[in-house]
This record gives C-alpha cells, sequence and structure tokens, in this order.
C-alpha cells in the first residue's frame, strides 16, 4: 500500500512515520507539508521521499491511502478532498469536533465506497494489549471495575480552543480503550481541571466515569500539569484483579530515537520487572507483556484496503467516542450525568 503522510508535525513526525515505515505491506511514498521547518525535517528524516505542497499534488502523484494528521480544524477539509478522490484515508484524532461532524464524513465516505479509518493507535499500546490478554482468558471472572489513569507532565502541550484541552486529546484516545475493552456507554459523568494557558482557558485533567451497557463501568483519568508522570491499569471483576504500571514505551522509544522498523520483532514489550500483576484464590503472578506495535494498526489498514481483513478503526467506532467525549464535556459544565 503506497501511503502519503499529509502533515509533518509533531503527530506526522513522530507517531505515524516511523510506524508506516515499520509496518509490513506498507511503503511511505509522499508527504506533504509547508512551511520551511517542516519540508526541512521531511527531507532530513526521510530523505527519499518527495515532499509535496498540497494533499492534491500528493493524490496526483498516485497514492493508495492517505493519512491526515494536521490540526483538528483543518481535518474535514482534507477528508473530504481525498474522499471525493476515491482514496482511502486514515485521520488522525481527534477525529472531529462533535458527534454530528464526525458522522458526516462516515457518510461521505460510505457514499463513496471509500474506506475511513481513524488513528486510535492506543489499541495496540504494550500495557493495553496485555490487560486485554487476561480479560479474554476470563481470568478475573466478571468485570466490575476497569481504571485507567495516564498523567503527564508536559504543561507546555497544551493548547486552547474548541479544538484544544486535554479531554479532547488524551481523552479520546482512554475513552476508546474502554469502549473497544468493554463496548458501548449507557451513561458518562465526569470532572475536568481548568487552568489558563496563552491562548486561553483550557481543562487540563479530566475524570470520567462510563457505565457500559455491559454492566461494567470504567474510570478514566488523566493530567499533564500537576508534575506526575503514571501510567496505571486496574481490572477489577468477581474472580480477581489485575494491575498494571507499565510505561508509555512505545512513545518514549520514539523519542528517544528508536525506530521500530530497526527492530520489528523485539518492538514494544515492557521490561520484566514492570509486568503487569494477576491476583485470584489460586495466588498471584506476573503476566507477561503483549507486544505494544502501532505499525499493527496500518499492517491491517493495508489488509483492509486489499479487500482481505476488516478496518482496524471505522471511523463509526471513533463517532462513538465522541459522544462520550460530548458527554463528558456536558456533564463537567452541568454537573450532571448524560443518558446515552
Amino acid at each position: 500500500m503506497r501511503v502519503g503522510l499529509v502533515g509533518y508535525g509533531v503527530g506526522g513526525r513522530y507517531f505515524h512515520a516511523p510506524f508506516i515505515e515499520a509496518a509490513g505491506g506498507c511503503e511511505l511514498v509522499g508527504v506533504v507539508a509547508r512551511s520551511a521547518q517542516r519540508v526541512a525535517d521531511a527531507n532530513a528524516d526521510l530523505p527519499d521521499v518527495p515532499v509535496f505542497g498540497s494533499l492534491g499534488e500528493l493524490l496526483d502523484s498516485g497514492v493508495d491511502a492517505v493519512v491526515i494528521s494536521t490540526p483538528p480544524q483543518t481535518r474535514r477539509d482534507l477528508v473530504l478532498e481525498a474522499i471525493g478522490r476515491g482514496v482511502p484515508v486514515v485521520a488522525d484524532k481527534p477525529f472531529a469536533p462533535t458527534a454530528a461532524a464526525g458522522q458526516e464524513l462516515v457518510d461521505a465516505a460510505a457514499a463513496a465506497g471509500v474506506l475511513l479509518s481513524v488513528f486510535h493507535n492506543r489499541r495496540w499500546d504494550t500495557d493495553v494489549l496485555t490487560l486485554k490478554s487476561v480479560l479474554d482468558a476470563g481470568s478475573v471472572g466478571q468485570v466490575w471495575r476497569f481504571e485507567s489513569r495516564f498523567e503527564l507532565d508536559e504543561p507546555g502541550s497544551l493548547e486552547a480552543g474548541s479544538t484544544g484541552g486535554l479531554l479532547r486529546d488524551l481523552g479520546s484516545h482512554l475513552i476508546d480503550q474502554a469502549l473497544w475493552l468493554f463496548g458501548p456507554a449507557r451513561s458518562v459523568s465526569a470532572n475536568l481541571d481548568w487552568t489558563n494557558v496563552p491562548q486561553g482557558r483550557t481543562d487540563a485533567g479530566f475524570v470520567v466515569t462510563i457505565t457500559h451497557t455491559s454492566g461494567t463501568h470504567s474510570h478514566l483519568s488523566a493530567s499533564k500539569v500537576n508534575r506526575l508522570v503514571a501510567k496505571e491499569l486496574w481490572l477489577l471483576g468477581s474472580a480477581g484483579s489485575y494491575v498494571s504500571r507499565q510505561t508509555d514505551w512505545q512513545t518514549q522509544a520514539i523519542f528517544a530515537g528508536q525506530r521500530p522498523k530497526d527492530d520489528p520483532a523485539g518492538w514494544g514489550f515492557e521490561r520484566p520487572e514492570l509486568w503487569g500483576e494477576l491476583s485470584t484464590a489460586a495466588g498471584r503472578s506476573r503476566v507477561p507483556s503483549a507486544q505494544g506495535a502501532h505499525f499493527k494498526f496500518y499492517e491491517q489498514f493495508a489488509a483492509a484496503v486489499a479487500g482481505t481483513a476488516p478496518q482496524p478503526v471505522p471511523a463509526a467506532e471513533a463517532v462513538a467516542t465522541i459522544e462520550v467525549l460530548d458527554a463528558a464535556r456536558t456533564s463537567a459544565l452541568e454537573g450532571r450525568t448524560v443518558v446515552l
């Protein structure tokens, strides 16, 4: 699958390009960048990949799919342009400003017969996939409660405005993970922590509670300004519990200069001393790390384009995530539980 990447900021440079390059069945054949700095970065990182000035030029060059990793307010028009040319699309998250706006893109893709997936790559996080193996094995029995906590010390990366805030940023991933693991949401309640940044007031932390139609309740929290770094997953059920304090392994490796294409088979395994712990009536045991590999998103998308596998994250699933994001914001601002 010949892939074109639109946007070469932090997202395109660190969260897309390295994983497209590592994905079997994929070839990165073009990048769209406009600013002199982004063009220079792309040329330095990808000397054999041409850089284009617009999505139209990239499409004219001949690609099998495009990845849209531009600022949120620009994505709608770019997604529609690619769909209009009959080219499958991977859109970055947050997928759209509202669920209704996201559904518009889902409908446009369906009408055109074009695949549209959303890059909820954190379904392929090391700790999440390890937890899913415990869940699939039924090790904790009927699942009552899921807790996910992700604290980052990154106050400088907060943005204000209608597309900003931590809820729409990291919250998109945590909510997607919960819906993927435990099914649709029945109700949502939330609290937001607010701070001021140069662009204005924005949410810098959140606690979101989802009651799923399955009966499981998820408790998701994150922050960026509390000078704290932590990543924890708790799974509690009728037969025991599983607790993980693994790290954000893949992101840390990428920013340390490592690349998955150099060792795809060895990529994404947590250190044994940080493996999660399963506790049941039989005792306590460490659960070996599953392989976390964001490049597998692209391998599955390539297979979907070829017609041999389902999409990794169909855009309709991303709309469900936005519905919960919208409900969480309403809950926080109005002080009530929102029933979906």
